[in-house]
């Protein structure tokens, strides 16, 4: 049922959400400008070109070294970018190149970014500029004006689609530019004249259009910087027209458990906390923890289980079980990862992330600024711009036989001494290689070979398929998806939520399940696997927005039975005050934990329901029915405007609705009911807002 807490507390994304006109991301992309909520949509990047413009890198998630902060209406974002290999071997040498951009809301769809580039070493290069991508379906068939253009002649020109692979519409230098569409306008201005090109690059799949402010041009020397201020102006249409929500109460789909969550210890001064609030506070259905297994046998020749039967147990390995413990004492089923393998499980040198891998998900949150290295055995695994050589270790096939001993004690003793029998074991992302590496053939074999030693070892533990690093490397679990062998050790379909899918990757994933008949569970959920490296903008609209809209897609589409966020401790934590991160203001739920709440107080036992907005570009939507009780409830995201939205296919026993909406001011807040007549009703929708219906009285 919707529970909701004593009171509602104004959480700490409000203080950014309030003025939040331009749409920064945390390595510094715009996204567009919000006008009453509705996004003006554009992408600008920072970017360097090689050599007589033959390639363009720029900036994006994960794809460099970056900070974020925000003071009142100004963000700053900071990054180091390097070379791609592509662009390394092509050149025979590489380049880096670090940059300050500083944005600011300077008023209703308008802001100003000051740009400054920094060349750490002499560089060939063909220029740095601020990158400007417009969406081909608005701008394609519109036109560019050029302000004071030089030559005079460059003043307009049609962007009608360009028949080449590469296209260039303009190259000129002018005091700005506006693109000018039917129902868009972006206007940039600067105060000197500056080379402005636009083009589009169909050998790079993309018919958007580039276009490109040079900041800085041609080789640089070290120490070289360079500085422009851009001022932004956008107008166009704002959608608020009414909305349709189709809801097909006849169709159950598979069942969704609830919200589950992940308890990997790593901070002992700001978990404990949060992990308390976390769990009296949302239904938490699933939970994972870590196998510390680096502590727990760091010795091959050692007996860890008789050590612990002895009362020798690692602090470290104690707390781990002991918060297994509690999960299960909450009736959650439990998952065991393990992350880091002892030196002699695997092939290579090992350390902290594996072989070439230093770093990754969980840098100290009590830390006043993210921590530039994790504590010991910390690390989620976001992967380190420009990576290069494969991470992490394979397992070492000539100590499978004490490789399997080694784990199946941990899970013994967790059960003897703890009570504990875990729904399921996995390795971490071994798909990329956080920490143990392996191919798909590899994971096949260790879910047969860890499967039936288990069983004979009396354990009901079974093996996750995947537990991959994101969604999109489907191919890692065919393999063992077409092995009956494997299939019997099978007790999920697993993967994570970083980086991004298409809805054709997640149907694959749930048809996966499918086709072993078991459950589907995302094991990580969130949206940016760097983001503990500039924690800030945990607190801002966007990130929120962006991850519950992520999470209702998952449901929608692959029909998970649980999606478990990363994490319920202070890393990433959905909390903030309580020194998290140097914020020593007192403890409390930023909008992220409402979104969170909301979504996970779906009512137990409830289908997945089909439901129709996909036709609503700023709506994204998913549905369940408790159809045992007859309770019917539909989570949307109005990523837009305000507006009124019609919802359809209530069963006729459903006559009133209970409405809770998040947003800027509001952390699940129960509004007015609203009549259901003849399986229909009508609901407002809040700009920028998270609301959930739910059937009953």
């Amino acid at each position: 049922m919707i529970r909701t807490t004593a009171s509602i507390i104004l959480f700490a994304a409000l203080g950014g959400a309030a003025f939040a006109q331009p749409e920064v991301m945390a390595w510094g992309n715009l996204t567009g400008f919000r006008v009453d909520g509705h996004l003006l949509e554009m992408s600008t990047s920072m970017c360097v070109a090689q050599p007589e413009m033959a390639g363009v890198s720029c900036t994006g998630r994960e794809k460099q070294q970056n900070s974020y902060s925000r003071n009142g209406k100004v963000e700053t974002v900071k990054i180091q970018m390097r070379a791609p290999r592509e662009f390394r071997d092509a050149l025979g040498a590489g380049w880096s190149m670090n940059a300050t951009e500083v944005v600011e809301d300077t008023g209703p769809a308008s802001g100003r970014i000051d740009l400054e580039f920094t060349s750490p070493e002499d560089a060939n290069i063909g220029g740095a500029f601020l990158g400007l991508e417009l969406p081909a379906s608005v701008f394609s068939g519109g036109s560019v004006q050029l302000v004071e253009p030089d030559p005079a002649t460059a003043g307009q020109t049609s962007l009608a689609a360009g028949v080449a692979e590469q296209n260039e519409y303009v190259r000129a230098m002018a005091k700005g530019a506006r693109f000018i569409s039917r129902t868009r306008q972006i206007e940039v201005t600067f105060a000197e004249p500056t080379l402005v090109i636009v083009r589009d690059d169909r050998r790079k799949g993309s018919y958007n259009l580039q276009v490109l402010f040079a900041v800085l041009m041609g080789k640089t020397t070290a120490g070289q910087t360079a500085k422009k201020s851009f001022a932004f102006k956008v107008t166009g249409e704002i959608d608020k027209n009414p909305v349709e929500i189709t809801l097909d109460a006849a169709h159950p789909g598979r069942l969704f458990d609830g919200m589950g969550g992940n308890f990997r210890l790593q901070n002992a001064r700001t978990d404990a906390q949060v992990i308390d609030y976390s769990l009296e506070n949302i239904r938490v259905a699933w939970g994972r923890v870590e196998m510390p297994w680096s502590i727990w046998q760091p010795e091959e020749n050692s007996d860890p289980l008789a050590a612990a039967r002895a009362g020798n147990v690692n602090p470290r390995v104690a707390q781990a079980m002991e918060m297994a413990r509690r999960l299960a004492q909450k009736g959650m089923p439990v998952i065991v990862s393990a992350w880091q393998a002892p030196a002699w499980a695997v092939l290579g040198a090992t350390g902290r992330g594996g072989a070439g891998f230093a770093g990754g998900r969980g840098a100290a949150p009590g830390a006043p600024t993210p921590a530039g290295a994790a504590p010991a055995g910390a690390g989620r695994g976001a992967m380190p711009p420009q990576q290069t050589g494969p991470r992490g270790n394979p397992l070492n096939p000539e100590k499978m036989g004490r490789i399997k001993e080694s784990i199946a004690a941990y899970l013994l003793f967790l059960k003897e001494k703890y009570g504990v029998e875990p729904a399921m074991f996995t390795f971490n992302e071994s798909d990329l290689g956080i920490n143990v590496r392996q191919t798909p053939r590899e994971h096949d074999e260790l879910i047969k070979t860890l499967g039936a030693y288990f069983a004979v070892k009396g354990l009901a533990t079974k093996l996750a398929l995947g537990d991959t690093s994101d969604a999109n490397p489907i191919g890692f679990i065919q393999p063992a998806l077409h092995d009956p062998e494997a299939a019997k050790y099978i007790a999920a379909v697993d993967f994570h939520s970083w980086r991004g899918c298409t809805d054709e990757i997640l149907a694959q994933w749930r048809d996966a399940a499918r086709e072993l008949n078991v459950p589907l569970i995302v094991a990580e959920g969130s949206t940016d696997a760097a983001a503990y490296r500039y924690p800030q903008i945990f607190s801002e609209q966007s990130f929120a927005l962006y991850e519950i809209n992520l999470y209702l897609r998952i449901l929608s589409i692959a029909q998970p039975e649980s999606i478990l966020q990363w994490q319920f401790t202070a890393d990433y934590s959905v909390l903030a005050g309580g020194g998290i991160f140097g914020d020593t203001g007192p403890l409390r739920p930023t909008r992220r934990f409402w979104n969170l709440k909301q979504l996970a107080s779906t009512p137990p036992r409830s289908f997945s329901l089909p439901v129709a907005c996909d036709k609503q570009p700023n709506l994204t939507c998913a549905a369940f029915g408790d159809i045992a009780d007859g309770i019917y409830t539909v989570h949307i995201v109005n990523n837009g405007a305000a507006r009124t939205a019609t919802l359809t296919g209530f069963p006729p026993t459903v006559k009133q609705l209970r409405l809770w909406v998040t947003d800027a001011e509001r952390g699940m807040k129960e509004t007015d009911h609203v009549p259901v007549n003849d399986g229909k009703a009508q609901v407002v929708l809040a700009a920028t807002s998270y609301t959930t219906v739910v059937s009953g009285n």
